[in-house]
């Protein structure tokens, strides 16, 4: 965040582990112990005086602590595709938070690229260009990979290629191109190694 911020640096990809997005004010969940993403997003309003930041959610897995988190708080957008039914269980259409600045798009077993872009197309980036995120903290999961044995959506590297520009897209209006991406879940190596590769290749190049 201070990279981004300071302008040293257009974009970051932080290759982490744990994930973090289960993770909720006081509670560790789901292989998450602290939530990452809410925290970048936190200390760059604190730090560094933002007034809106967004966090965008592409894991296979609905970010519950995320939601949680900011679900009271209008100067932070979150929002998520994910598949349902599926771990943890939340993320319906209809949890929007106290300010409608949490935007749920699940999508079900089966679904690929299609639905995932048509997800994002309608629900998420309309609603994330009209909120004018300052920085945008991707939470960028690779387990919604076609390949990963925890879930049963049916992507491929390029769809997180597709997302990441669109991504771009939006930082670029909004925020001055700014984006910190954090990693997630992806539990087949073969499928996170290349996502995550066409992730940062799009994020150096767009």
């Amino acid at each position: 965040v201070d990279e981004v911020l300071s302008g040293k640096v257009d974009n970051a990809f932080c290759a982490m582990r744990p994930p973090g997005h289960h993770a909720e004010t006081a509670r560790p969940m789901g292989f998450c112990l602290f939530n990452t993403a809410a925290i970048a997003a936190r200390y760059a309003q604190r730090k560094h005086g933002l007034g809106r930041v967004a966090v965008i959610d592409f894991d296979v897995h609905h970010g519950n602590g995320t939601q949680e988190i900011f679900w009271s708080d209008a100067t932070v957008m979150y929002g998520s595709t994910h598949e349902m039914p599926l771990y943890p269980g939340t993320g319906a259409v209809s949890e929007r938070g106290e300010h409608d600045n949490i935007v749920n798009a699940p999508l079900r077993a089966g679904d690929g690229g299609e639905k995932f872009r048509e997800a994002f197309e309608t629900r998420i980036l309309p609603r994330l260009l009209a909120f004018g995120p300052e920085l945008i903290v991707i939470s960028a999961g690779f387990d919604a990979h076609m390949r990963d044995p925890l879930a049963n959506l049916q992507l491929v590297e390029a769809d997180f290629a597709w997302v990441t520009r669109k991504l771009l897209e939006v930082a670029q209006k909004t925020a001055a191109g700014r984006i910190v991406s954090v990693l997630e879940g992806g539990y087949d190596l073969q499928g996170l190694s290349q996502s995550a590769a066409h992730h940062v290749d799009a994020l150096m190049h767009g």
